[in-house]
């Protein structure tokens, strides 16, 4: 067989995957995620839009200067004042990349721009070369350009190669194309535009007709050199291009693409599960290559034949992306040294006064059930990583609930230096709790989405909360895990909360004050 060509994996899970409203990322659980994506071996990792907000760009800084191996991008729009943020996130790191762009479809240029075509080229060009003189490598991206006018479109990426960027990037940005059309159009754009041998040339798909995938590869057969993709498919509106899916697609058929990624397969389960917890986003149980059922066999024919020959029903091994049966399990007697060895197994890297607080929720968990899996401990990992600063802390909670009880949650919670108890009734106990919470903190939500998951197996499985808030004018995701449902569900709620506050710069008088009069009505 002939050499292989090397096709990049562009990840951007912490940039367009983090759109997804209620998915914000603080910058532990971005950091988290990037050595994750590193330990996965992704080429380039975009990770994030610094100017967005100054967090962002703290959150982009850091990882560009400490996680090691792959490419640090930052997007900025053809905007001055976002190269400026790109440059200032990223210039002097370890391997920083510049990734600018603004639409070239003429739908976009005259309704959300209210500019000409000459107008937005001209804006490339000059963030293109002001991006150059911060770091070498400079990606552009003429956004809906499955939209554009073809020509155009190859002006646009004849002019940004000419300008200084090495990655040329294609993208399907509303999901609008479908295999055949897009794998010719990248084929075409590479033969019109007489440049685009000096860039590598990228695609970036979305999935609002399911075909993201399926254009991604289309691309890669096509010439592509590059794709841009995100863990379990997360992204703005139906998602992005699923990693999992393109690369195990690329591996298991590499005599159709006569192509392969550097990607360690290994490392695939983990990351999908790490970013699934960690951006609250459950990963469906019939999901390709990570989901709960994408190894299970159920049906007679399919049993009989995987007994008998494994690739008569399995195309890949589960092994082949890190599923397996074993697991190492820890007890309350396993000791701190036990644990911070187990979390380095694991790819977390904790400060000793980090690795205090670890320990000390793994006790609390380890002393309700007996044993400790890795899924589970990953799950308490994942719920220190959201925690924020604590304007309201639960300090207790207590629920009634029957078939002849009207259900009653009675909640402790300290605020500041004041201790505030209230009670409430709902439709059942955790609706109770809820609006026990309202009630102490003075903050109101709107719960959109609440979801239970079990980690691991048995009576006794951690229970994972994932609560979907509208709060403070913000959609917030909140998470928890416990052996006790009803008090993990309070915690997660409380998370939720803490994190509306927080976007709003912590301003709770107004909440106190109205708290302190509720009490006193009793």
């Amino acid at each position: 067989m002939a050499q292989l060509r090397k096709i990049d994996i562009f990840d951007t899970t912490l940039r367009d995957g983090e759109q997804v409203p209620g998915a914000k990322l603080n910058s532990m659980q971005k950091y988290q995620i990037a050595q994750q994506l590193a330990r996965l071996n992704v080429d380039i990792i975009e990770a994030g839009f610094p100017a967005s907000s100054p967090d962002d760009l703290e959150a982009v800084r850091r990882i560009a200067f400490e996680v090691e191996g792959p490419t640090i991008a930052a997007l900025a729009r053809a905007l001055k004042s976002d190269v400026e943020a790109a440059g200032k996130a990223v210039k002097g790191g370890l391997k920083p990349r510049i990734h600018v762009f603004i639409s070239t479809s003429d739908i976009h240029i005259a309704h959300q721009f209210k500019k000409t075509r000459d107008e937005v080229l001209q804006m490339a060009v000059d963030c293109i070369k002001m991006a150059k003189d911060m770091v070498d490598d400079v990606e552009y991206s003429p956004m809906d350009a499955t939209r554009s006018e073809f020509d155009f479109l190859c002006e646009a990426v004849e002019r940004a190669v000419d300008a200084g960027a090495t990655v040329v990037n294609i993208p399907d940005t509303v999901g609008y194309a479908i295999p055949s059309e897009f794998g010719s159009l990248i084929r075409r754009v590479i033969e019109a535009a007489p440049n685009s041998g000096k860039a590598t040339i990228s695609v970036h798909c979305h999935d609002d007709l399911g075909l993201s995938v399926a254009n991604s590869l289309a691309a890669v057969a096509n010439g592509a050199g590059q794709v841009e993709c995100t863990i379990n498919g997360v992204g703005e509106r139906a998602g992005n291009a699923s990693l999992e899916e393109v690369v195990m697609a690329i591996k298991t058929r590499k005599d159709l693409f006569h192509a392969k990624t550097g990607i360690k397969t290994k490392e695939v389960a983990r990351t999908s599960r790490l970013v699934s917890r960690t951006m609250g986003i459950p990963v469906q149980p019939n999901k390709a290559i990570v989901g709960a059922n994408a190894f299970a066999h159920s049906s007679g024919i399919h049993t009989d034949g995987i007994i008998k020959e494994r690739t008569t029903y399995e195309i890949i091994r589960p092994e082949t992306v890190g599923i397996t049966a074993h697991q190492f399990v820890l007890t309350a007697r396993s000791g701190r040294n036990q644990l911070g060895h187990q979390l380095k197994m694991l790819g977390h890297k904790f400060t000793e006064e980090e690795l205090d607080e670890v320990y000390e929720r793994f006790i609390q968990v380890a002393d309700r059930k007996k044993e400790v899996t890795e899924e589970e401990l990953a799950s308490i990992v994942g719920a220190r990583m959201g925690q924020v600063a604590e304007t309201f802390h639960l300090e207790h909670v207590q629920a009634t609930s029957g078939n002849n009880l009207t259900p009653t949650g009675v909640v402790r919670i300290k605020i500041g230096g004041e201790i505030v108890e209230e009670a409430a009734v709902g439709d059942g106990p955790v609706d109770a709790l809820y609006n026990a919470i309202e009630r102490a903190t003075g903050v109101k939500g709107t719960l959109l989405d609440y979801s239970i998951r079990s980690v691991g197996a048995g009576k006794d499985a951690l229970g994972e909360v994932t609560v979907k808030v509208r709060a403070k004018r913000q959609v917030v995701m909140g998470q928890a895990s416990g052996t006790d449902i009803v008090e993990t569900s309070a915690r997660a709620y409380v998370n939720a909360i803490n994190k509306a506050v927080a976007r709003n710069g912590g301003k709770v008088r107004a909440a106190r004050k109205k708290t302190r009069k509720k009490s006193k009505k009793g």
